[in-house]
């Protein structure tokens, strides 16, 4: 069942968080991950949030979304990551293709 990386980025030098980028690209690609959202305009329609950069990547599965974030590959990326921003991270199962309500 894929799962999904949820990702409020805030990036306070581009230039790094761009290579970064770029050196995540065929990582996220090598396990089956790939972007559904990534920037683009953000409206809050309800709640006391002010998110910066909304990142949504979907990954096969909750095992592999977690085997990569402990992976010593993404592990490697995460201390430049840091240094050129801050982010809030969080990872959710989607939902198998049924009704919410059954009978």
């Amino acid at each position: 069942m894929t799962a999904y990386a949820i990702i409020d980025v805030d990036i306070f030098d581009i230039a790094d968080y761009l290579q970064y980028q770029k050196a995540l690209r065929p990582l996220l690609e090598a396990v089956g991950a790939h972007y559904l959202v990534r920037g683009g305009q953000i409206e809050v329609l309800e709640g006391p949030v002010t998110p910066q950069c909304l990142l949504l990547i979907a990954f096969p599965s909750m095992d592999t979304l977690t085997d990569f974030y402990a992976s010593d590959a993404y592990r490697a990326l995460e201390k430049q990551r840091k240094n050129c921003s801050r982010a809030v991270m969080i990872a959710v199962r989607g939902i198998e293709d049924t009704p919410l309500l059954q009978d």
